[in-house]
């Protein structure tokens, strides 16, 4: 067989593994898509999609009067990663995503790109033949995530009125300024001016890795979603999705401004103290980790995200307020 050939092969397995599944109702004008294990240690979101898509498929037996409008895509961002269940392999996929790394890759003989850089190659050349396909008039595109720490659920947007408009609607609290504080993300490429299509992108938190109840809490803030964007009727919604959601946000702020990233490399032998969970209070002079410098303090009254309880990332912690 041919380089070429074998090439293409590759790729084409690699896409059937890449996409979880598809469902599309009768009218075309809304493609959801939906990204999971971006990270490849959050296995929740694949799990969920799974999930479902099976729900999805037994819902018109039960239900004659149901209609999806549009069409859902559920695919693995990072393949690799996900098989070795690692974060990443070489580079974080979700701080990867620039029109100008993207055009570096498409430039690039494949043979020459590393982990990351041909997961991001084809994931955006799978995506992009989603809407040439299917030529949406409106594109969602949905980022699942869930975090080391245990704690509150939240949902992250890039902030654009309609993307906001939506996720205030998500029963989840709303973390705004997270596109400030890091890059090269889903939300910050996907969106309206580079995709020439109306879009909503929003990324969900769904719980701890481990935790079997992200699986329940994503599929709850997904079938909210649906709902929320027009794809689902409300009568088609049942409460219990709803509940799930209000019971993880009950005493959460219903949305909260990143205020602090704390930055980390490989180099500053970071470590967060234990036990600090999604949405908790600290103090001013509290010490949250410490690194090769000494003890790392919180320098105001106010709450803290995301504290990193793994081997790999580069985000310490986030310090967030109430808005």
């Amino acid at each position: 067989m041919s380089y070429i050939l074998c090439l293409t092969s590759l790729i084409l397995q690699k896409n059937m593994k890449r996409q979880i599944g598809t469902y599309q109702g009768a009218e075309s004008e809304t493609l959801v898509i939906a990204i999971a294990a971006i990270h490849g240690n959050e296995p929740a979101g694949v799990m969920a999609l799974r999930e479902l898509f099976q729900m999805l498929e037994k819902e018109p037996s039960e239900n004659p009067n149901f209609q999806f409008k549009g069409r859902l895509v559920g695919i693995i961002g990072n393949i690799q990663a996900f098989e070795k269940r690692l974060r990443f392999v070489k580079k974080d996929l979700n701080r990867e995503i620039t029109s100008e790394n993207i055009a570096r890759l498409k430039a690039t003989p494949q043979y020459n790109l590393d982990f990351e850089d041909l997961e991001l190659l084809e994931l955006t050349q799978f995506i992009e033949n989603e809407i040439k396909n299917y030529q949406p008039k409106k594109i969602v595109l949905i980022d699942l995530h869930t975090t080391s720490a245990s704690g509150g659920i939240f949902t992250i947007v890039n902030e654009n009125k309609a993307s906001l408009d939506i996720a205030y609607k998500l029963h989840a609290p709303v973390v705004k300024g997270f596109i400030k504080g890091v890059g090269g993300t889903t939300l910050h490429y996907y969106t309206t001016e580079n995709l020439g299509i109306p879009t909503i992108a929003m990324g969900f938190e769904a719980g701890q890795h481990d935790d079997v109840l992200s699986v329940r809490r994503a599929i709850a803030w997904l079938i909210n979603c649906f709902q929320a964007v027009g794809c689902i009727n409300s009568d088609d919604v049942e409460n219990k999705h709803s509940d799930v959601l209000k019971r993880y946000s009950k005493k959460l702020p219903k949305a909260v401004q990143i205020i602090e990233n704390h930055k980390i490399t490989s180099n500053d032998n970071f470590k967060m103290q234990p036990g600090y969970k999604n949405f908790q209070a600290v103090k001013k002079e509290e010490i949250l980790a410490y690194d090769i410098n000494g003890s790392i303090k919180s320098p105001l009254d106010c709450l803290i995200l995301m504290p990193l309880y793994q081997a790999q990332g580069n985000d310490g912690f986030f310090l967030v307020e109430e808005i």
